[in-house]
């Protein structure tokens, strides 16, 4: 659609009822996406003036609900798409390169004819040229294209940008050149892929697999390659709690060692049973093995399996609860989670920075305002970044209120489920 006419159609508000399904009814927040979609499409045009026809796209951010560090185990997780996102304003070509340019980055080049990783490559021209390989792996051919990106996913928020980023790109790439043939698991197995393979950064499915499918799901990966995905239909707004996440400010800097520490050490465990990832563990040979168990390994990497089993059952009874409206029910498992994450799986804070204590800090202040109402957990990765909060929504500016005393104005987010994945938008 040639670009002026898109401005138009934004600005009569023809695209409400889009924009009403991805960020919500009140006027403020429309108001506020039509002026961001406006203004990306304009800095695109005076970033690529040859380019007169665009699409739009857009992926979101992913809140992990329940779950906490099981999926790369092949555990069982509870996760939704939230409404912070990431817009792209796309004009195709055939000049056999992707040029990009993401609001506040230098502009990254990808030619079609050199996709092997290099040691000078950027994140972004990593991930876009692992989205690439995979969608060339299925003989989907790709001629080029330019695309101007807009984010309000928190980088380093615990809302995952980067699978939000690869979300964007596969499905771009998807629309265009592959006639949308991909389901939302293979567009999020391209994400995927480029994170572990381009980026190095090793990690599960969940992330990718929450962005591409949009909404509020369970998801159980024993089979990694075919995981159980069940959609769950509940509104928190509509039971009286608000979802936020609560931005500490603490830097997610030389974190690798505590995120690997975690994987390593569930896989060590794994490992004795001869199996590849815990979900694969008898967890009552576990315990029997406990004695023998403790003489090979720590006892941390002992008390992170516990975790891990009481973990992926206990976001299945969430699932559970939700799908039942018992929402009190649901709290007191969150509660439950966020304390076998603080005492078994140890991510509140690093070892090697005990100084550094924001996320207990964040969940004590917390538990101070709303008392026996609402949950609250760590969220995401841990040691450093956010917590996840569950408030009555009568409690909302009190809590906020208090947050943002302690950790700064705009730290406390509150977030919608978003029932959409990765979408052309026009």
């Amino acid at each position: 659609m040639d670009y002026n006419r898109c401005i138009k159609e934004i600005s009569d508000k023809n695209l409400d009822n889009v924009f009403s399904v991805i960020y919500g009814y009140q006027p403020a927040l429309l108001e506020r996406q039509r002026l961001r979609y406006i203004h990306a499409i304009e800095k695109f045009h005076e970033l690529f003036p040859a380019h007169t026809d665009v699409r739009i796209y857009s992926a979101p951010g992913r809140t992990e609900i329940g779950g906490n560090h099981t999926d790369h185990q092949r555990g069982v997780v509870l996760a939704g798409a939230v409404d912070f996102d990431i817009i792209a304003i796309v004009a195709f070509h055939e000049d056999g390169v992707v040029r990009v340019i993401s609001e506040g980055y230098e502009p990254s080049e990808i030619h079609l004819d050199e996709l092997l990783p290099k040691t000078t490559d950027d994140g972004t021209t990593k991930l876009v040229k692992g989205v690439i390989t995979k969608f060339k792996e299925k003989n989907v051919s790709i001629n080029g294209f330019d695309m101007y990106t807009v984010s309000d996913v928190i980088s380093g928020g615990g809302i995952s940008s980067s699978a939000a980023f690869e979300t964007l790109v596969a499905t771009i790439i998807d629309k265009k050149y592959n006639d949308g043939r991909s389901t939302p698991f293979e567009i999020a197995q391209c994400g995927w892929f480029a994170e572990n393979k381009f980026f190095g950064k090793k990690c599960g499915l969940l992330d990718q697999t929450v962005s591409a499918y949009g909404g509020l799901i369970s998801i159980d990966f024993k089979d990694e390659n075919n995981p159980i995905i069940e959609r769950i239909p509940f509104d928190f707004e509509m039971y009286g709690y608000a979802l936020c996440i609560v931005d500490t400010k603490s830097s997610h800097e030389n974190l690798t060692d505590d995120y690997v520490a975690i994987r390593d050490e569930m896989k060590q465990i794994a490992d004795y049973f001869e199996c590849e990832a815990l979900s694969e563990v008898d967890e009552k040979k576990f315990y029997i093995n406990l004695p023998e168990l403790r003489k090979l390994y720590s006892d941390r990497a002992l008390l992170r399996a516990m975790h891990f089993f009481g973990e992926t059952k206990r976001a299945r009874r969430e699932a559970e609860a939700l799908k039942n409206k018992d929402i009190e029910k649901f709290l007191m498992l969150v509660n439950e989670s966020g304390v076998s994450s603080g005492s078994l799986l140890q991510n509140l804070y690093s070892v090697n920075d005990p100084a550094d204590q924001a996320i207990p800090l964040a969940l004590v202040i917390s538990k101070m305002v709303l008392g026996e109402k609402g949950a609250a957990r760590v969220h995401g990765g841990g040691f450093a970044g956010t917590i996840q909060a569950f408030v009555p929504k009568d409690m909302l500016i009190e809590y906020k209120n208090n947050i943002e005393r302690i950790f700064g104005e705009g730290s406390c987010h509150e977030m919608r489920i978003r029932p959409l994945g990765g979408v052309e938008i026009i």
